[in-house]
């Protein structure tokens, strides 16, 4: 989402020349520059000013040392003040209590009732035992929805079809979480069109019968400033204790991840970045802000890596690779392994260098599906040797996966260059895995 934001910072960033220590006049221009971009990216004008004003404090009179040039410290100088914007520190999440109690509020159409299964599915994967409680008695079919998200990730769900008090619901539930031994319960309600006062009471009595751990007010990244105000209205009554963005993989400019913090003086918690279940991170703001000025976000990356890699597979992998006995098998297999890393082109985004130079590629699950249909239609035989895929082997396969023999010949052009390339870095797996789209689009 800040792919334009990024640009326009990267571009004003360049136009600093000279060496030496940077004065006012040096950089005025450049310092204009990042202001009109962030308030391009939807970041209210007097955050944009707060923002270049302490860079330009900061900046202004500082020496160059020999060995950096005025860019690179101005980049360093525009991360901290970006990082400083969206809270500086990662903010806690308080999971206190047996159980703890997240209870989640926002306008409708946020993506409350998606979120409460990814947290779900979060701490479940850090040995928590959760609850989802479907407290939405209002949007018809939210409980099947909820329910339904919660049967695919083998979580229980908490529904009362006939009951129309979200407090009893919830009070309930958490009695229900208290017999069975459950740690964690998340609260689903009901979204509103708008600020809605019968509604933010219910609401605002909800939390205060059932003193949550953590009340997280779910918004829109894409509403924009919209977001900022919503923040505020909600907070103003609620007193919300942090944010969720959702949807920040979507078309927007991305001037509420860095507003709101400043604006409402409530720490972002956690992003989500995607439609899938494991599409949700906690917030860094200064991951956030690295990854805003293309410089990547390697920790990130790394850490979604190890949630589908352990530490056998990584070693077994590295020693086919270094014996040149990685095959068509293998790449199948690692293509399964970047897909259920979440969004691809979130995924991109954290390796230095690599968002900006594939910007212009549709990474989608679509980049992966011909390679996957064609190497599903080889025998085990070619999957291991693709050395044995002749003519004839080629014509077969093409013929089997639907596709024309010139796409198999791509897939295999391709996969020379991958096996190549992990050859080379073997030391590296998972910036292998980051290489594989790039190669993929290549030869097309």
């Amino acid at each position: 989402m800040f792919e334009s934001l990024s640009k326009n910072l990267e571009k004003a960033i360049k136009s600093l020349k000279g060496q030496g220590r940077i004065t006012e006049i040096n950089i005025a221009s450049t310092i204009k520059e990042i202001r009109r971009s962030l308030v391009q990216a939807d970041v209210h004008y007097k955050v944009a000013k707060q923002v270049t004003d302490a860079i330009k404090q900061q900046a202004i009179g500082t020496n160059v040392i020999t060995s950096v040039s005025p860019g690179q410290l101005f980049t360093k100088l525009v991360q901290d003040a970006l990082t400083d914007l969206m809270g500086g520190l990662q903010a806690e999440v308080r999971l206190t209590g047996h159980p703890a109690i997240i209870l989640l509020a926002g306008l409708q159409g946020a993506g409350k009732t998606t979120l409460a299964a990814k947290l779900a599915h979060y701490y479940q994967k850090k040995n928590k035992i959760p609850l989802l409680v479907a407290c939405d008695v209002y949007r018809p079919a939210a409980a099947d929805q909820l329910a339904k998200l919660g049967a695919g990730l083998s979580i229980s769900v908490y529904t009362e079809p006939e009951e129309k008090n979200p407090h009893t619901i919830a009070k309930n539930a958490i009695q229900e979480a208290k017999n069975k031994g459950i740690d964690l319960v998340i609260i689903d309600t009901a979204g509103r069109l708008s600020i809605d006062e019968k509604m933010m009471q219910e609401i605002c009595m909800l939390k205060q019968a059932l003193k949550p751990a953590e009340t997280l007010f779910v918004v829109d990244a894409m509403a924009g400033q919209d977001a900022v105000t919503t923040a505020q209205a909600f907070n103003e009554q609620l007193n919300f204790d942090g944010v969720v963005l959702t949807k920040l993989d979507g078309d927007a400019r991305g001037g509420a991840a860095l507003s709101i913090r400043s604006v409402v003086a409530k720490p972002i918690k956690f992003i989500s970045t995607g439609e899938k279940m494991q599409d949700l991170d906690l917030f860094h703001p200064d991951r956030m802000a690295s990854r805003i000025l293309g410089m990547g976000d390697v920790i990130s990356f790394v850490e979604r890596a190890e949630q589908v890699y352990n530490v056998e597979q990584q070693r077994k992998l590295h020693q086919k690779i270094k014996s040149n006995q990685f095959n068509l098998e293998d790449l199948a297999k690692q293509i399964e392994q970047i897909k259920k890393m979440g969004n691809l082109k979130e995924m991109v985004s954290m390796l230095p260098g690599l968002g900006n130079a594939l910007q212009d590629i549709p990474l989608n699950d679509d980049l992966f599906k011909n390679c996957q249909v064609i190497i599903a239609s080889m025998t085990p035989k070619e999957r291991r040797n693709p050395d044995i895929i002749d003519r004839s082997r080629r014509e077969r396969i093409a013929q089997g996966s639907g596709k024309t023999t010139q796409e198999v010949n791509q897939l295999l052009k391709q996969f020379d260059m991958i096996a190549k390339m992990m050859k080379k870095v073997h030391k590296d797996g998972f910036n292998m895995l980051a290489n594989i789209p790039r190669l993929l689009k290549k030869t097309r």
